[in-house]
């Protein structure tokens, strides 16, 4: 199903474009086109003076600050490279977006997220990011549980591998919220707004 309506006070949130995480090789995009969808659609939003919220994922250097708990993975935290928590310059740097720091996958819990999109009265969020079935899911899932409609920017998004991508987005997100890609939103954007 595509995206059918934006509220009125709808924000767009991406997750984790920063230089670290957009450098890493993602399918079935690459990260320079989820980075050019989602800056696309952030000035859109920002021209319209809807609010635009860039997630980044870091933590302190010596990775005090990461989630604990044991995993089959490894752990989230250690050494990473001098700015890899950077926002990418294509969405960085513009007057009235929302920074909104993490050490979790999801973007809600442990950040003042929920917060600022509560003092805009935002009622929809729309999302972008990579990974898909990590930061973006994990925050897709916590818009829901907090009552927030989701719009899921399909193509604006990524992950480490298209099955994770194409689970996400064929079995999670319909059960989270709408799903379209960056020219529909972008179109109903023009239409609503």
């Amino acid at each position: 199903m595509a995206v059918t309506t934006l509220d009125p006070r709808t924000a767009l949130v991406v997750i984790d474009l920063q230089a670290g995480i957009v450098s890493a090789p993602t399918e079935p995009y690459g990260g320079a086109e989820v980075v050019a969808r989602s800056a696309e659609l952030a000035d859109a939003f920002r021209a319209r003076g809807l609010p635009v919220v860039l997630v980044r994922v870091s933590f302190a250097a010596d990775g005090a600050d990461a989630v604990p708990g044991r995993t089959e993975a490894g752990g989230a935290g250690g050494p990473r490279p001098e700015g890899w928590d950077v926002v990418v310059d294509e969405l960085a740097g513009r007057p009235g977006d929302i920074t909104v720091t993490k050490r979790n996958w999801g973007a809600f819990h442990g950040t003042g997220l929920d917060v600022q999109l509560r003092r805009r009265s935002v009622t929809q969020i729309v999302l972008t990011g990579i990974a898909t079935s990590i930061g973006v899911e994990s925050t897709a899932r916590a818009a829901h549980e907090h009552g927030y409609h989701v719009a899921l920017a399909t193509d604006a998004m990524s992950d480490m591998s298209a099955e994770a991508h194409r689970n996400s987005v064929e079995r999670i997100f319909p059960r989270l919220g709408e799903t379209g890609t960056t020219a529909e939103i972008l179109e109903l954007l023009a239409k609503t707004h």
